[in-house]
């Protein structure tokens, strides 16, 4: 658990515009929504005191629901979804919140290996194209290396921050080479 630490904005505007997807959970294999109602969820922080969406909110749910190419599942029940197609629905979902930084907690657990291709393309394909920052938390150091330009690795004791190259020559990496499978 967390026992301390903050997260400081220079622009506070920032704020307002970070997208997150967490880890599938058990609530989420049930929720009794359209594709369309979960996306649109995500532009809530731009309603203001509204009780409405906006046309320009609506159109930028769908937007991202054809982006991430869940058009044909638009009107369909969230619950019935394959776990690849609902982590799709709720990275779409995050694109309603921003269109600078997306925070991902794990978001290939649980997936098959296909869905897990289609994934880490997606997330690579918002970042390079669509100039989003992507953060990941995973546990998958080789997607990490294969997928990411800098690693961020945490330990008890240390930390290492650095591109790829930097990473696979830091003791970060050897230490976990050297460890039996």
């Amino acid at each position: 658990p967390v026992k301390s630490g903050e997260i400081k904005f220079e622009d506070k505007l920032l704020k307002s515009h970070i997208g997150y997807l967490s880890q599938q959970n058990p609530m989420q294999k049930e929720f009794p929504a359209s594709v369309y109602e979960v996306v649109l969820s995500g532009c809530q922080n731009s309603k203001g005191l509204s009780p409405f969406y906006s046309k320009k909110a609506k159109e930028k749910a769908r937007q991202n629901i054809y982006k991430l190419g869940m058009e044909e599942y638009i009107k369909k029940s969230f619950a019935d979804l394959s776990g690849g197609q609902k982590q799709r629905v709720l990275l779409a979902r995050a694109l309603c919140a921003t269109d600078k930084m997306i925070l991902l907690d794990e978001p290939v657990t649980g997936l098959d290996p296909v869905a897990i291709r289609e994934m880490y393309s997606l997330i690579r394909k918002l970042n390079k194209e669509l100039n989003i920052t992507i953060i990941m938390v995973t546990h998958d150091i080789d997607k990490a290396l294969e997928y990411s330009d800098r690693i961020l690795h945490l330990s008890k004791e240390d930390f290492f921050f650095g591109n790829v190259e930097e990473y696979k020559e830091s003791r970060f990496f050897k230490e976990l080479n050297e460890q039996p499978v």
